[in-house]
C-alpha cells in the first residue's frame, strides 16, 4: 500500500478498527482481464555477474516500460512486453568513466542499440502460482530466446483506497552475454574476468483496470 494510503487509513479509521473492516473489492480470483502496467514505485530490474571470482557485482535500470495483457481465467493466453532504455543503467558507486565505458561500443553500445526489449511468445504454467514465460530478448542488436521464471505473489481486484487491480510478481532469468555479442572481458586462462552468465531479477507490481462496484438496489 502506498504511503499516502497508509496515512489515510490511519487518519480515517480509529485504533479499534481492524484490517478485516477495510474491505477489498473482489479477490485475486476475480482479477479483471485487460492491460496491466508496471508501477515504477514498486518495480526493480537488477542484474548481477561474477566479478573475477571475488564478488557478485549488481547493477540496475532506473527506467522501463512493462506491460501485460492478462487474462486471469486463461493465463497461458496472456502476453508480456518490456522495453528498457540502455541509458537508464544505474551502477553502485562507479569509478570515474566506468559508466561511459559500459555504455560504449565494447559493452552495451547505447549509441547503436539504445534499448533492450523482451516480448513473450508462450506462457507455461508450472504450478498454481508459478509460470515459465518464454519469449524473445533483443539486446545489443541480437535477438535470442529467453525464459523468465515467474512467481505470482498476490493481488487484488481493487481496494477502497486503490481502486485499480494490482498484482505482484517475482521474476528471475539467466542469459549468456556472449550470445548477445557482449563477450568483452569474459574469463580466460590469462584473466578471470567477468562471468558470461548474467542473472536477472525483477520485482514488480502491475496496475490494471479499475474495479467497478456492483449496483446495489
Amino acid at each position: 500500500m502506498r504511503p499516502a494510503m497508509v496515512l489515510a487509513v490511519c487518519l480515517l479509521f480509529p485504533a479499534g478498527v481492524g484490517a478485516q473492516d477495510i474491505r477489498v473489492a473482489g479477490t485475486a480470483n476475480e482479477l479483471p482481464a485487460g492491460r496491466y502496467s508496471a508501477d515504477p514505485s514498486h518495480t526493480t530490474i537488477q542484474f548481477s555477474v561474477d566479478h573475477l571470482g571475488f564478488s557478485i557485482y549488481r547493477a540496475a535500470f532506473s527506467a522501463f516500460e512493462i506491460t501485460a495483457d492478462l487474462d486471469p481465467a486463461n493465463p497461458v493466453d496472456s502476453r508480456v512486453e518490456a522495453v528498457i532504455p540502455v541509458g537508464a543503467l544505474q551502477l553502485p558507486q562507479p569509478p570515474e568513466g566506468f559508466r561511459d565505458t559500459l555504455l560504449g561500443p565494447e559493452w552495451f553500445d547505447e549509441g547503436e542499440y539504445p534499448s533492450i526489449r523482451f516480448v513473450s511468445t508462450a506462457i507455461e504454467m508450472t504450478g498454481e502460482t508459478t509460470a515459465d514465460i518464454h519469449g524473445e530478448l533483443t539486446l545489443h542488436g541480437v535477438t535470442q530466446p529467453v525464459m523468465l521464471a515467474a512467481h505470482y505473489n498476490g493481488g487484488w481486484a481493487g481496494h477502497i483506497y486503490d481502486p485499480n487491480a494490482r498484482i505482484g510478481f517475482s521474476v528471475t532469468a539467466e542469459i549468456s552475454r556472449t550470445a548477445f555479442g557482449m563477450g568483452f572481458g569474459t574469463p580466460s586462462e590469462a584473466m578471470p574476468g567477468v562471468s558470461d552468465t548474467v542473472h536477472i531479477t525483477i520485482e514488480t507490481e502491475l496496475i490494471g483496470p479499475a474495479w467497478t462496484a456492483p449496483d446495489q438496489d
